[in-house]
């Protein structure tokens, strides 16, 4: 349990400096305020999880739990939490759920717009 969390900690810290140093990488785009790095983190992020969650699944995969629990939950989870919820809403697809995927992504995208504009709210009451 130690070990797995430490696992955790570190592919987060790992994740998160790997998005900082991105989005300042890409900061300065001709996109104007378009969020690229975001973007960019997020895509890569899918394909990271992906790959990791293939090479680890079968017989005698090349991807132990270890360094799945590492790239997955931590390093993809600290670079972005995007990932991790297309792998899931994907997962749902493949069970044959692509109803409960489809509300699981329109619910996710809509509250999460809802909490963000709640959270605004919030501190400009707090502020007043």
């Amino acid at each position: 349990m130690i070990k797995d969390i430490l696992l955790v900690a570190a592919g987060g810290a790992a994740g998160s400096v790997a998005r900082y140093l991105l989005s300042r990488a890409l900061h300065d785009t001709p996109l104007g305020s378009f969020p690229v790095g975001t973007m960019t983190a997020n895509i890569l992020g899918c394909l990271a999880i992906g790959l990791v969650c293939g090479l680890s699944a079968g017989a005698n995969p090349p991807v132990g739990h270890s360094l799945k629990l590492l790239l997955t939950v931590g390093f993809c989870g600290g670079f972005t939490t995007f990932s991790t919820f297309m792998n899931e809403s994907l997962t749902l697809c493949k069970a044959g759920d692509a109803l409960l995927a489809a509300v699981y992504v329109g619910a996710s995208v809509a509250l999460g717009l809802a909490a963000v504009a709640g959270g605004l709210l919030i501190s400009k009451l707090y502020q007043q």
